[in-house]
C-alpha cells in the first residue's frame, strides 16, 4: 500500500516498486496506490492497483479514492498487509486501520520525517487512536522512527527498515576531471521539502568566496514544480554556465554523473533516508548532507562524508572542499574501498522478520524464503 508510487519519481515511489519487485521471486505480490497514470503505463511486471482509476492526469495523487481503496484491501483476503506512508498517506492509515483490526497481518513503514507535523499525529492518536491498532512499526531511519516512538509512547516498538540499494549496481569508473575545481552531483527531485532553492543561493554563496581559478561545476538531477524558479535565480545570477539542471534522467544516466563528479550534496531538512545520496556513496562519492536526517545512518561526520548544522556551514565545507581536494579524496577512497551495511538482502531479511512478528500479533503462521542475505539477491533491471 502506498499512496505514491509511479509514474512519480521519488524515493519511496522508487522504493515499493523495487521492493515488490524482489519479493515477487518469493510472494505473490500486489500494489495498491491512489497515484494516477496515464493509459497504457504498465506495471514492471508487478500487478499495480490503481484504486483511483486510470486516465486522468498522471502522478497526481488522488487522496478522494483512500476509502475504495482502504476497502478493496481488505477484500482482498491477502495474508499481509505492508503499508508504505509519508507525511500525508490517508490511503494507508485507512488500510492500516481497516486491515488490522479487521485480522490481517499489518506491518507499516514511514518514508518522511514528521518534524512539526508530529502534533498532528498525535492529535489523530488522540482520537482515533492509532497507535493502538495491532501493527508492526516501522521508520526507514533513526531519524525517522524517533518522532513516531515519540508519539507511540512505549505502546510498541518500532523497528528501522532502511531503503535497499545494490552497491554492485552503482559502482563507477571515475572520470579525471580536465579542469581545476569541485564537481558536484545533486539527485533530488525539485519540491519545496528537497531546497533545491536554498541549494542554488548556497552555490552562489560559495562561488563568491572561491579564487577565480578554483571553478565549481554542478549537475543537479530531477524534477518538480521548484524548477522554473531556480531557473530563474540561475539565469539572474549568472549561474547557468556552472550549474546545469538535467532533470529526469534514467539511472544510466545519473551513474554517469556520479562518474564525472567529486562530491554529492544533500540539502535537504527533511530527508527521512537519502537513497541518492546511499547510490551516491556507493558510487565512491564523499556525501555532504545536514545533520539529523536519514543519512546520518550510513554517513559518518569525516568518514563517509560532512554532515553539517546549517547552510552557512554547507557553504563553508564546500568552499573548504574545492581548496582542499586531498581531504575530499581520502573520503572518496574510503568509500570507494568500503561498501555501505544496508544493502538489498539485509533489507529483504528485515522485511521477513517485521512480518512474522505482525503474524504473530494476530496468531498466524508466516513462511519465510531463506535468508536473502545467506544465498543472495538475483538483480533487478535498472
Amino acid at each position: 500500500m502506498s499512496d505514491c508510487y509511479l509514474p512519480r519519481l521519488g524515493g519511496i515511489e522508487m522504493q515499493v516498486h523495487d521492493l515488490a519487485v524482489r519479493q515477487s521471486r518469493w510472494h505473490d505480490v500486489s500494489i495498491f496506490t491512489s497515484t494516477a497514470a496515464p493509459d497504457g503505463y504498465g506495471g514492471g511486471g508487478i500487478d499495480v492497483e490503481r484504486v483511483c482509476g486510470r486516465g486522468g492526469r498522471p502522478e497526481t495523487i488522488r487522496y478522494r479514492s483512500s476509502q475504495v481503496g482502504a476497502a478493496a484491501v481488505t477484500a482482498g483476503g491477502f495474508d499481509l498487509v505492508h503499508v508504505h506512508a509519508s507525511s500525508f498517506s490517508p490511503l494507508s492509515f485507512l488500510a492500516a486501520r481497516r486491515a488490522s483490526l479487521g485480522g490481517s497481518p499489518v506491518v507499516a513503514t514511514v518514508h518522511s520525517l514528521w518534524a512539526k507535523a508530529t502534533p498532528l499525529f498525535s492529535t489523530a492518536d488522540l482520537l482515533a487512536g492509532w497507535g493502538d491498532w495491532p501493527v508492526v512499526w516501522s521508520a526507514v531511519s533513526t531519524a525517522a522512527a524517533a518522532p513516531l516512538r515519540r508519539v507511540l509512547g512505549g505502546r510498541a516498538e518500532v523497528a528501522v527498515l532502511p531503503n535497499g540499494v545494490d552497491p554492485e549496481e552503482w559502482k563507477v569508473v571515475r572520470e579525471p576531471s580536465g579542469a581545476s575545481g569541485l564537481r558536484i552531483a545533486v539527485v533530488s527531485r525539485l519540491a519545496p521539502r528537497k531546497r533545491p532553492f536554498q541549494l542554488v543561493q548556497a552555490l552562489d554563496s560559495a562561488r563568491r568566496r572561491l579564487p577565480p581559478e578554483v571553478g565549481l561545476h554542478v549537475e543537479i538531477v530531477g524534477e518538480g514544480p521548484e524548477r522554473p524558479r531556480v531557473e530563474r535565480y540561475l539565469r539572474r545570477h549568472g549561474m547557468d554556465g556552472w550549474v546545469h539542471l538535467r532533470g529526469r534522467v534514467r539511472r544510466d544516466e545519473i551513474r554517469a554523473v556520479y562518474a564525472r563528479s567529486d562530491l554529492f550534496v544533500a540539502p535537504a531538512h527533511l530527508e527521512s533516508f537519502g537513497i541518492a545520496a546511499l547510490e551516491a556513496r556507493c558510487a565512491g562519492l564523499p556525501i555532504l548532507a545536514l545533520a539529523g536526517t536519514g543519512v546520518g545512518d550510513f554517513v559518518e561526520h569525516g568518514r563517509e562524508g560532512w554532515l553539517v548544522a546549517s547552510d552557512r556551514a554547507l557553504v563553508e565545507t564546500i568552499v573548504s572542499l574545492a581548496t582542499s581536494p586531498s581531504l575530499l579524496e581520502r573520503v572518496a577512497a574510503h568509500n570507494r574501498a568500503t561498501p555501505p551495511a544496508i544493502s538489498w538482502p539485509a533489507v529483504l531479511d528485515a522485511c521477513e522478520d517485521l512480518y512474522r512478528a505482525a503474524a504473530d500479533l494476530h496468531g498466524r503462521p508466516w513462511r519465510s524464503p531463506p535468508k536473502r542475505s545467506e544465498v543472495g539477491v538475483p538483480r533487478v533491471a535498472s
